[in-house]
C-alpha cells in the first residue's frame, strides 16, 4: 500500500481547490506515494466543473472527488473523507492552502520518524503555516499559545494541532475515533487531541513541512453563529476532558470573546450561555490519565481558555 492519503474538504472555493490540486499533482513522487487524494465537496453552490475536468485529465494522481449529500460541516466532512482513506498516514489540508516545497510528501514521512525527545510514538504532525500573501508565520495557526517562545523552534512537542495543515496516522483514527460529529464548526481538533494523547501518542510540530494559507493577515470576520459554535464547542471540550474549573474559565472567557467579535450581540450571547449551561446535563466527562496530564504540563499547554 502507498504510504499517504490526502483529504480536502471544500466549500464554495473552486479556484482555490483547483490551485491546490495543481500543487499536489506537481509534488515530487506524488503518483508513487499517494494512495488517494479525497476531495469532499460540502454541498457547494459554486461551479466545480474546472476541478472535475482537471481530475479527469490527471489520471496518474489518485484523485477521488465526492459530492456530500448536504453541508456536513468540518468535522463530519472530514470523517467522511477519513472513512475513504486507507493509507498509513492521512494528510489534511484546507482548500485554501497549498504546499510550499515540491518534496513536501517526503518531508512529512521523515517528520514522523524524527526524534522529539520523548518515548511516545508520534500520532499527529502539525505543519508550519505561512500567510500566502506575506510569507509570515500565521500566529493563529501555530500550535502553541506561547508564540514568541516557540516560533523559531524547528520542532517541538505540542498539545494540539492546526486544522488547516496536518497529518495523522490512520491507526490513531482507528484507535481513538474520528472527529466529534456534534461539532459542525470549530474546536473539533481539540477534542481529537485529548483522545489521542490519552491513548499514548504524541502531537508534534515540525517546521520542515510548510504550507501557504490564503487567509488575510487581517483575519476573517466570523459570523455570529460561527463564533457561538467556537465558544460552545470549546466549552464542551473543557467539560469532557478537563477539571471543572477549566470548564468555567473557558465558558466565561469565550463568552467575552463572543461579545468582542460580534460587536456586543447580547441576543446571541444569551443563546450561547443557554447552550453552555446545558452541557453538564448532556455531556459525559472523560478522565485524562496521569501520563496525559504530565504531557500537558510538559508541553506548557494552556488549559484555562
Amino acid at each position: 500500500m502507498k504510504p499517504l492519503s490526502i483529504i480536502i474538504i471544500t466549500y464554495n472555493r473552486p479556484d482555490d481547490t483547483l490551485f491546490l490540486l495543481n500543487n499536489i499533482a506537481g509534488l515530487r513522487d506524488a503518483a508513487a506515494l499517494l494512495e488517494s487524494v479525497i476531495i469532499v465537496n460540502n454541498a457547494s453552490s459554486a461551479d466545480y466543473s474546472e476541478v472535475t475536468n482537471f481530475i479527469a485529465t490527471h489520471p496518474q494522481i489518485p484523485f477521488n472527488y465526492v459530492d456530500a449529500p448536504e453541508n456536513l460541516g468540518v468535522a463530519r466532512g472530514r470523517n467522511l473523507a477519513i472513512s475513504m482513506a486507507h493509507a498509513p498516514i492521512v494528510i489534511t489540508l484546507d482548500d485554501d492552502a497549498f504546499f510550499r516545497d515540491e518534496d513536501a510528501l517526503i518531508r512529512i514521512m521523515e517528520a514522523f520518524e524524527a526524534d522529539y525527545g520523548q518515548d511516545r510514538p508520534v500520532g499527529i504532525l502539525s505543519f508550519k503555516v505561512l500567510y500566502a500573501s506575506t510569507k509570515m508565520i500565521q500566529q493563529n495557526a501555530f500550535p502553541h499559545k506561547q508564540f514568541e517562545a516557540y516560533k523559531d523552534k524547528d520542532k517541538f512537542l505540542a498539545s494540539y494541532f492546526i486544522g488547516c495543515g496536518h497529518a495523522i496516522k490512520k491507526e490513531v483514527y482507528d484507535k481513538v475515533g474520528t472527529y466529534p460529529a456534534d461539532f459542525f464548526y470549530g474546536m473539533e481538533e481539540y477534542d481529537l487531541c485529548y483522545r489521542t494523547l490519552n491513548e499514548g501518542y504524541a502531537i508534534v510540530y515540525n517546521s520542515s513541512v510548510v504550507i501557504y494559507h490564503n487567509e488575510s493577515p487581517l483575519g476573517r470576520t466570523p459570523h455570529a453563529d460561527k463564533m457561538r459554535m467556537l465558544w460552545v464547542n470549546k466549552a464542551k471540550v473543557a467539560y469532557r476532558y478537563l477539571p471543572l474549573q477549566y470548564f468555567g474559565s473557558t465558558s466565561l472567557m469565550w463568552s467575552l470573546e463572543y461579545l468582542k467579535k460580534t460587536k456586543w450581540d447580547f441576543k446571541g450571547w444569551f443563546r450561547g450561555w443557554k447552550m453552555v449551561l446545558n452541557i453538564p446535563s448532556s455531556e459525559k466527562g472523560i478522565k485524562l490519565g496521569t501520563r496525559t496530564r504530565d504531557y500537558l504540563k510538559k508541553t506548557k499547554a494552556r488549559l484555562w481558555f
